[in-house]
């Protein structure tokens, strides 16, 4: 029996869990938040010694890294920090990104080249942020890593050699999943030259070891260890409800999108990862609650009161924009008001059921590409309201999943640290999480009624939003 520890290092705190490393057992727990500046690297060093400050890594073998993905940490040739870590949630880039996108020749061009099309999270906008906004900090990066990446060097005692996994990888707009190789004339075209990339280890490879001996595997990023936490598989798909919307598949192979909807990731397995993104769920519900003078469990509270349709309302759900499907500049809209249908209790229903068929419009861009979806993982605190989980299997037409709270980030890095400690061509079977299971049922027709009704609504207003 060994023991291994998963490493969570995100936004906000660093998460240790200790687990057996042939059953998966957890054994023991650390957290600490961050003391410092969220982005200042120093403060999440001081943070993981303070969650392993009760002798968390004592008899650990294996140590795996999560952490918060696409942030840059941009050093010089030294080895420090130019400036502080630009984080993923950075909006300022957001101009640099389009800018990029032009300066390559389009969308179709970076999809090919990568992919992926440039947002304000890659890495490579925030180098050409780097470059328009502080030339000085951009003259002197000579390499560029990743908070995991970061973290995984600093525990290794800073040696020569830095890695990283295709996982994070995929995410920086400068490495192919498809080819799994860097774009170094990308990284120069952002940056204005050519700077170190670190090392892309297999899955199974370890990155290195600390001072003291402990094995250190490749590490990840967070989505790509929460997968590996959950035990997903080729049929299985995530949608995870932030004030935004994701949709990814663990799919057989990179799916290339001349149109940049789909993002082409790699997970930590070998496989692949393609994700299509909205710009509109959770924060749909909260919209509708503030209006509705209640919360969002009272929302779900009063949506349960409703029937399938709301009455014939329909919510097209694009509050801030929408990038699945392309309508930057739109709005949300809603439709068949009746006075009849004009409750709280219906437009509660239509609120739901507009961010649900919102995403599984996402969800309907990878099943158009050939990816096959038997589960539907739900993931956020939202995925816990009846209003979400009763209503998604029928509008998605499949078996959802919601599992029960639990520590997949950090459970996941700690399976990818005895995958590292065992060898083998698979990571070790671990149980899988518990989950509660919901499925369409006798709601099936109903549920793709209501779907159908979103899709007209949706092609008469926007006719033409998906394309061929």
């Amino acid at each position: 029996m060994g023991i291994v520890a998963g490493l969570e290092s995100s936004a906000e705190y660093t998460r240790i869990t200790v687990c057996d490393a042939d059953s998966g057992a957890v054994v023991k727990h650390g957290y600490a938040e961050h003391p410092a500046e969220r982005d200042d690297p120093q403060s999440w060093l001081l943070s993981l010694g303070r969650a392993a400050g009760s002798g968390q890594f004592a008899d650990v073998e294996a140590i795996g890294v999560a952490a918060q993905q696409q942030g840059l940490i941009a050093l010089d040739s030294a080895g420090n920090p130019v400036r502080a870590a630009l984080l993923g949630n950075d909006r300022r880039m957001q101009p640099a990104a389009a800018d990029l996108v032009d300066a390559l020749g389009g969308r179709h061009a970076w999809a090919e080249a990568v992919g992926a099309v440039p947002e304000a999270g890659h890495p490579i906008s925030k180098l050409r942020w780097l470059a328009r906004n502080e030339p000085q900090n951009a003259a002197r990066v000579a390499e560029v890593l990743q908070p995991h990446d970061w973290l995984v060097w600093q525990l290794m005692a800073r040696p020569s050699r830095r890695t990283t996994d295709r996982g994070e990888a995929s995410g920086t707009g400068y490495w192919s999943a498809a080819v799994e190789t860097y774009r170094p004339d990308l990284v120069e075209l952002a940056l204005g030259h050519r700077v170190a990339l670190p090392e892309v280890v297999g899955p199974s490879e370890p990155a290195g070891r600390t001072p003291e001996g402990l094995l250190i595997s490749a590490g990840t990023g967070e989505t790509m260890a929460a997968a590996l936490g959950l035990g997903l598989e080729v049929g299985d798909a995530v949608i995870s409800l932030g004030a935004s919307g994701s949709v990814c598949a663990v799919h057989h192979g990179p799916l290339t999108d001349p149109s940049g909807t789909i993002t082409s990731y790699a997970d930590a397995t070998g496989m692949h990862m393609p994700a299509v993104r909205t710009l509109n769920a959770t924060r749909v519900l909260r919209g509708a609650a503030e209006m509705l003078g209640t919360d969002v469990k009272g929302l779900s509270d009063l949506a349960q009161q409703s029937t399938p349709g709301a009455y014939g309302l329909v919510l097209l759900p694009y509050l801030e924009g929408e990038q699945t499907p392309d309508l930057p500049h739109t709005a949300g809209s809603l439709h068949g008001l009746r006075r009849e249908s004009m409750k709280p209790e219906h437009m509660a229903r239509a609120a739901f059921e507009g961010m649900l068929c919102g995403l599984a419009d996402a969800l309907d861009v990878l099943r158009g590409r050939g990816v096959r979806v038997r589960r539907l993982f739900l993931l956020g605190p939202a995925a816990g309201l009846p209003a979400v989980y009763l209503a998604a299997p029928a509008l998605f037409g499949t078996q959802v999943v919601v599992p029960r709270p639990a520590d997949y980030v950090a459970i996941g890095a700690a399976r990818q640290a005895a995958w590292a400690l065992r060898g083998g061509a698979q990571p070790p079977q671990w149980p899988p999480a518990e989950c509660e299971v919901f499925d369409p049922g006798e709601d099936l027709a109903a549920g793709q009624a209501v779907r159908q009704q979103y899709v007209t609504v949706r092609e008469e207003t926007h006719p033409g939003a998906f394309g061929a």
